[in-house]
């Protein structure tokens, strides 16, 4: 019986301590949910090479994401020696549509996918030749769909595309790269830091709960044996 009692006051002790250690990783994979569907506005590459693809990033986040919408993505190009910006290719209920013969066959869409709520209108060139260097603008017409009303906005973005004969680097980018690895082998050494930690933390906790146990176990055992005792007494 004392046995019995000291096992279960053992296994009791240590689902709490799994409990206590499973708690933060609950927590982060509920922050990686919430956290999925989340639109972040970056800058379109603006340096092509000849006889290469390039991708041309255009994105424009919903202000309000629990709201329905629907968008189109319309772009324009401007080559060096234009003066009018022309339409070369549209993207409506997960079509999309060259417009401009330059591009026949070169365009592609590259931004939402499976969806009419189009906040990623990135589209990507194949090929890309000297004449494609120029001003590129893309636009989105949204409809945000609320119970009672729609409302209609638009955003806009430019980008100046120049095209080389072969990709070139600057300081900034090779300092950023640089800053990016040195991130990564810190963040490294703090997790296996922590890892450390951590498992020293569980492995005394382990410990000391089986020490208690133990002193349980010793105590209950000696109160059964007075007790046995003072029976053999009594008799």
């Amino acid at each position: 019986m004392a046995s019995l009692r000291a096992t279960n006051l053992s296994s009791t002790r240590m689902s709490a301590v799994r409990t206590l250690l499973l708690l933060p990783l609950g927590l982060l994979v509920l922050q990686a949910s919430l956290c999925h569907g989340a639109c972040v506005e970056v800058d379109s590459d603006t340096e092509a090479v000849a006889n290469e693809g390039f991708k041309l990033g255009c994105i424009s986040c919903k202000m309000r994401g629990e709201v329905p919408a629907t968008a189109s993505v319309d772009w324009y190009f401007r080559a060096q020696d234009e003066s009018e910006y022309t339409h070369i290719y549209s993207y409506e209920d997960e079509v999309g549509e060259i417009t401009d013969e330059r591009f026949t066959e070169r365009l592609d869409w590259n931004g939402s996918k499976r969806t009419r709520d189009l906040q990623d209108g990135s589209i990507y060139i194949l090929n890309v030749t000297y004449n494609d260097t120029g001003t590129y603008r893309c636009f989105f017409n949204r409809i945000l769909t609320f119970s009672n009303y729609e409302y209609h906005t638009n955003a806009s973005k430019t980008i100046f595309m120049n095209v080389v004969p072969r990709l070139t680097r600057g300081m900034a980018s090779i300092l950023s790269e640089v800053m990016m690895y040195v991130s990564i082998i810190g963040l490294q050494f703090w997790l296996v830091v922590e890892m450390i930690y951590c498992y020293r933390k569980i492995s005394a906790a382990g410990e000391e709960a089986l020490r208690e146990s133990a002193a349980e176990y010793l105590a209950i055992a000696s109160e059964s044996k007075d007790n046995c005792a003072g029976v053999q007494v009594a008799e």
